[in-house]
């Protein structure tokens, strides 16, 4: 079983930063894939980003490629979400998942996922 914890949300201005953390509570995340997803009210959960847990490969939606970026830190257990010149419609409950074997952007196929953290930007 593999817990995990998502943190760094907020309420932030349009234009801001922020960076998401998604540690590992009870096990080693990095033979994992790991990805964000968001849900923001009304909507189904979207794929954000992911990064593999061999190469460290990642994917991006194609609406946020350039603003926000996935890496991950063995030694801290963590995958982290940098998102930069946020605007309004990235408001959204943010979620970590995590899964084996190959990039999948479906959800359902994620075993594993944290409670989700709220970042909240203001126009």
């Amino acid at each position: 079983q593999v817990e995990l914890a998502e943190s760094g949300g907020g309420l932030v201005q349009a234009g801001g930063s922020l960076r998401l953390s998604c540690v590992g509570q009870t096990r080693r995340v990095e033979p994992y894939r790991m990805t964000w997803f968001r849900q923001a009210p009304g909507l189904e959960r979207e794929f954000v980003a992911s990064i593999s847990g061999s190469d460290r490969s990642t994917t991006y939606a194609d609406s946020l490629k350039g603003r926000f970026t996935i890496f991950r830190d063995g030694a801290k257990n963590t995958v982290y979400l940098q998102m930069n010149n946020l605007k309004p419609e990235d408001t959204a409950v943010y979620y970590c998942a995590a899964k084996s074997g190959v990039m999948t952007f479906e959800r359902r196929f994620y075993p594993y996922w944290g409670q989700g953290t709220q970042v909240t930007v203001s126009s």
